[in-house]
């Protein structure tokens, strides 16, 4: 191709040869915004972000996962040749800059470097120019079109994007490090399962060697079986909902935080649902303050997450508190995601919802023994129009409880007949829980959509890419 009045030749089918010890990288980008390199000489690896200047100077935007920075290169410096590399990468091509590091605060972050060599490693096609362009983000206007959906594999590159999955990864390490200080252990569960444990219609059926399966809703029952082994512990994984919703909040493929522990009430689970959360928002204020401003997140809301103790509601009294607001809502209706908006309109912080009518809930929830009428459960609803980020309650225990909510439910025995083998052989009073890591890390962040949070949403509509 022509530039500049000079042939220059770029390979897009291979990358140049560098191999052995000169691609390991050793400086990042984050490191020399810090001050750690001041007017030394450094070689950093990455990705063109943006680029301009003139036939004899161009001011490139390198970014790599750790942020950005401006880099000088002169026609002078670099040669022609170099140069007029330099000139035609196109953005997210992968290139190595030597250069020495200048400060200057002119330049966001701080620095700039003074480019000595360049090395363009993977070139883009000029006739298949990135996709990802400013246009197309400001068209989405922070949210998510259907052409970056389509093209989330290289979406995940923007620097909102990247940063959701920064935040996403200390929300992941704050659970793991909540449990594992508590001596929890970590336990695993199939996703491939015989019976429901939300309801029968979310249910994903796959065909199984001849017979049914179906994907997991929850890690539950088979924690419960090792509940007697390690009575504390937890898990994080996936879960499947087959639920054609689509709210904001809504995924059909999620990440759920839960556990389980022994000789445990309600009211334990819950001090432990707050106790993780909690622990969540603090993480996030600790690691990733730069990163929720960057988002435009308001910090003192987090720190209120992080510091302020969650009330307790029981669901008596939100439907007394919802039918004076006016909301079309009976007693004994879970209420749906509609109602929890409303209910949570004025919280300045998470709520409990306690004690839901035994109609309510499936067969697993125990019998309140001081009224009949109710289970002893909880949902953790967010404030800001987030609802529920938590369900969880006591077990029903003994193997003469749970026949008889299984008959009550007219669910048959025999799909579940390893879970009440777990009641047959010395069944105990226990509970758990189950957190929605998708939810949580969309509500502390303020997105305005769940597919903000997750690298490659699954939903009713979409299974690519």
């Amino acid at each position: 191709m022509l530039v500049g009045g000079l042939r220059v030749t770029l390979n897009y089918t291979m990358a140049y040869p560098r191999t052995g010890a000169k691609m390991v990288k050793t400086v990042w980008i984050g490191d020399v915004q810090s001050g750690s390199y001041d007017n030394q000489v450094v070689e950093l690896k990455g990705w063109v972000k943006r680029t301009r200047g003139s036939n004899k100077i161009r001011f490139i935007v390198l970014r790599d996962s750790t942020g950005t920075i401006q880099c000088v290169a002169k026609r002078d410096v670099l040669g022609d040749a170099s140069f007029d590399a330099v000139k035609a990468a196109l953005i997210e091509s992968s290139i190595i800059i030597t250069g020495t590091v200048n400060v200057d605060e002119r330049s966001e972050g701080g620095h700039e470097l003074v480019v000595s060599s360049v090395e363009i490693i993977g070139p883009v096609n000029p006739e298949r120019p990135f996709p990802i362009t400013e246009s197309a983000m400001a068209a989405a206007d922070g949210g998510e079109t259907e052409f970056l959906l389509d093209n989330r594999h290289l979406y995940l590159r923007t620097s909102r994007m990247t940063t959701m999955l920064k935040v996403r990864s200390s929300v992941f390490g704050a659970i793991h490090g909540y449990f594992r200080d508590l001596d929890f252990v970590e336990y695993q569960a199939p996703n491939f399962v015989a019976g429901a444990v939300e309801g029968g219609s979310t249910l994903f059926e796959v065909p199984y060697f001849g017979r049914t399966a179906y994907l997991t809703q929850s890690w539950q029952l088979y924690a419960e079986a090792a509940m007697p082994a390690l009575e504390r512990l937890y898990t994080i994984a996936p879960s499947f909902r087959a639920e054609k919703s689509r709210t904001r909040r809504h995924l059909t493929e999620f990440w759920h935080a839960e556990m389980e522990v022994a000789w445990a009430s309600n009211d334990e689970i819950m001090s432990h649902g707050e106790g993780v959360v909690r622990n969540i928002a603090s993480t996030l204020l600790d690691e990733r303050t730069p990163e929720l401003e960057s988002l435009g997140r308001d910090l003192d809301l987090v720190a209120r997450y992080a510091d302020s103790p969650y009330p307790r509601m029981r669901y008596d009294e939100a439907v007394e508190t919802l039918q004076g607001m006016g909301v079309d809502v009976e007693w004994g209706q879970d209420l749906d995601y509609s109602k929890e908006k409303v209910l949570t309109q004025d919280f300045d912080v998470p709520h409990f919802l306690t004690h839901y009518p035994k109609i309510a809930k499936p067969f697993y929830h125990r019998v309140d023994t001081e009224d009949e009428k109710y289970v002893l459960c909880h949902d953790l609803l967010a404030p800001e129009g987030y609802g529920e980020i938590i369900g969880g309650g006591e077990r029903t225990w003994s193997e003469e409880e749970i026949l008889k909510r299984l008959d009550e439910e007219g669910t048959p025995h025999e799909p579940y007949q390893f879970y009440i083998d777990t009641r047959s052989y010395g069944g105990v009073p226990h509970g758990g829980f189950g957190l929605g890591v998708d939810r949580v890390c969309s509500w502390l962040t303020g997105a305005d959509h769940i597919r903000e949070v997750i690298p490659f949403p699954r939903d009713s509509r979409r299974v690519t890419p």
